[in-house]
């Protein structure tokens, strides 16, 4: 099975992504601007996963609709982790729990007292920002650390998004604030309770050895967990293959995503992930059938 592409020609293959993120969240394009990109790209099915909201998704979905792309409804959850960052993704949440909605209210709450702490350790530093020259920058919707570095290249402190991030933003940086995140098992069963599989995503983010590594994800599998993004951007093909045959051995679902930003994070293009491959839809072949308890990707929500 041929789950990923570098062919330049779309016209040989169906392209989707699993992996994207909207103005709801730190994307520079609205939930219907995303679905219209996309279309005009010949995306054929594509996953909205902004951070911590669902906000975006009732956009997305009728933009889906009318351009003809299957819609799988998504969620990117930040979980307490150490020494690293890590990151849940929750795809083919079609039928959100009451407490989910309750859950993912709270944490955009917790996302803006953060931000209003990164203001504070900017102005520490002796930069003049007020919270509005943030917001700005956002569209005036939801504010995430790409529109702080956008704030940083536009005053000409750092020459890019990545040194933003690498130099001020970045896990451990002088700017970055952690925020009060989920627990592991609250984000799995939240997730599936709503009718979501639960994926890793961008798994080399743990920083966490290959040593260790096969044995934390199968005990992750072991706590409940569904599948892998074995393909993300911010990891080598090499690395990447070999993600994926780790969660191949262990029987995991895999997923590839673009963990698409649009212009806030302009080196990731929709469909394409590590190494300029395009995302063949046979990507969801590889996903198997799912049980009456986890039906999120079965053709009633595909």
């Amino acid at each position: 099975m041929q789950v990923f592409d570098s062919i330049p020609s779309l016209g040989f293959y169906k392209v989707i992504d699993l992996h994207t993120h909207s103005t709801a969240s730190d994307g520079s394009l609205r939930p219907a601007a995303l679905i219209h990109a996309a279309a005009q790209q010949g995306i054929t099915a594509l996953a909205l996963t902004d951070h911590d909201t669902l906000a975006g998704l009732s956009e997305a979905e009728q933009a889906a609709k009318q351009e003809g792309i299957r819609f799988i409804p998504g969620i990117e959850i930040e979980l307490s982790w150490e020494p690293g960052e890590f990151h849940l993704l929750g795809l083919g949440v079609s039928k959100p729990s009451p407490a989910f909605m309750e859950t993912v209210a709270g944490l955009a709450q917790k996302r803006e007292a953060r931000n209003h702490a990164i203001i504070g350790r900017m102005r520490d530093a002796g930069i003049e920002v007020q919270y509005e020259d943030i917001l700005a920058l956002s569209g005036g919707h939801s504010v995430g650390r790409p529109h702080f570095a956008s704030f940083l290249v536009n005053q000409h402190i750092v020459k890019n998004h990545e040194q933003a991030f690498e130099k001020y933003l970045a896990k451990g940086k002088l700017f970055y604030v952690p925020r009060e995140c989920l627990e592991f098992q609250r984000a799995l069963a939240l997730i599936k309770e709503s009718g979501g599989i639960t994926v890793l995503a961008h798994p080399m983010s743990l920083y966490v050895s290959w040593g260790s590594l096969p044995a934390l994800i199968r005990d992750f599998q072991e706590q409940g967990m569904d599948g892998i993004e074995a393909w993300h951007p911010t990891a080598t093909p090499k690395t990447c293959k070999r993600l994926e045959e780790l969660g191949r051995s262990l029987d995991m679902y895999i997923t590839a995503g673009s963990d698409f930003h649009g212009a806030n994070r302009p080196d990731r293009k929709l469909g394409i992930t590590s190494g300029d491959c395009k995302i063949s839809e046979t990507i969801l072949e590889a996903i198997p059938p799912l049980t009456e308890g986890s039906r999120a990707l079965s053709s009633s929500s595909l």
